[in-house]
């Protein structure tokens, strides 16, 4: 076992350890998450999350906030900037709370990182401690920000979640190695707070096994992406209570045209119940997602410490 699969095996103590410190939303003002990489697709899936809690809330890259936020949010309304990011150090997220400050935007930092850059522009600091091994693939930095960010929307996110997720990754242990054998086309499909965390999952397991991976919204994979399913193909479905019914349906087309399938809440090749409190299936899920990155890896001989072109920090100038 490498560090990297250490470190998304033991990350279930650190989520019981992460503590919001009451930060919350202000009323009245829209809720921008931004981030960079990994960071900015949970902030998708936090910001679907601020929504569904009475929240109005949206997901924006860091430079694109720094650069054009009147693109993405009127000048005319009041909001607050979520900024998250594992380093502290990244240089796009750090511009874009660098931004929101000096437009008067209260920013709260969501981070792993205590004293980073970061933090000296944030007027509210989250720090988590993360797994200490974690190299440059995040992976138990990626769940705590995402539980944070959950917890911010105002989502109860405690024990029964922990051990649902913990509970999901034993579950699908023994059955990743063969769901893998032969396939080197990945699809992630996951819609509401579910998309943003498959657009994770296809991050990692191009970062980690350098493979073909993508991620799309359930019904859309039927507009086009779907000429791409053979025999080669390994799809996971990551099923929405709302919509198991017709998700459940795209499952069974995928079956038909050669795909296995994950099916976490759901049907498929092979089906693993996803528990926890309510609306927490996406941070359920996201352990399984990076252990499946580090597996096509590992059959492919590839070193997920030392990822290809990549390093811990971006920065930039």
């Amino acid at each position: 076992m490498n560090a990297t699969e250490r470190g998304i095996r033991e990350q279930f103590p650190l989520w019981a350890k992460a503590d919001l410190g009451g930060a919350a939303p202000s009323p009245g003002h829209i809720q921008v998450v931004v981030g960079c990489g990994t960071s900015v697709h949970i902030a998708d899936s936090i910001a679907v999350c601020l929504n569904a809690h009475g929240h109005q809330s949206r997901a924006v890259p860091g430079n694109e906030w720094t650069r054009r936020p009147h693109d993405y949010v009127p000048a005319s309304v009041k909001v607050e900037t979520i900024a998250l990011s594992r380093s502290g150090e990244s240089t796009e997220t750090v511009a874009a709370a660098r931004a929101s400050q000096s437009v008067g935007q209260r920013v709260t930092a969501i981070t792993c990182a205590e004293g980073s850059a970061l933090c000296s522009h944030a007027d509210i600091v989250v720090a988590a401690e993360t797994h200490a091994e974690e190299g440059i693939v995040m992976t138990a930095s990626a769940s705590l920000m995402l539980l944070l960010g959950m917890r911010y929307a105002g989502m109860t996110l405690g024990t029964p979640t922990i051990e649902a997720a913990r509970h999901l990754l034993d579950a699908a242990d023994g059955a990743l190695p063969g769901l893998i054998d032969g396939r080197s086309h990945f699809v992630f499909l996951g819609g509401g707070a579910f998309y943003g965390v498959a657009r994770e999952g296809a991050l990692k397991m191009q970062e980690m096994s350098l493979s073909q991976s993508e991620a799309h919204h359930p019904l859309e994979y039927r507009h086009g992406p779907i000429s791409l399913i053979d025999e080669r193909s390994l799809v996971i479905m990551m099923y929405h209570p709302d919509t198991l019914e017709e998700e459940s349906l795209l499952a069974h087309d995928l079956l038909a045209k050669g795909a296995k399938v994950l099916g976490l809440g759901g049907p498929g090749t092979i089906s693993l119940p996803v528990g926890g409190e309510p609306g927490t299936g996406p941070l359920v899920c996201l352990p399984v997602l990076q252990l499946l990155g580090e597996y096509v890896a590992r059959s492919k001989n590839l070193d997920t410490l030392a990822p290809r072109h990549l390093t811990k920090v971006v920065t930039i100038g």
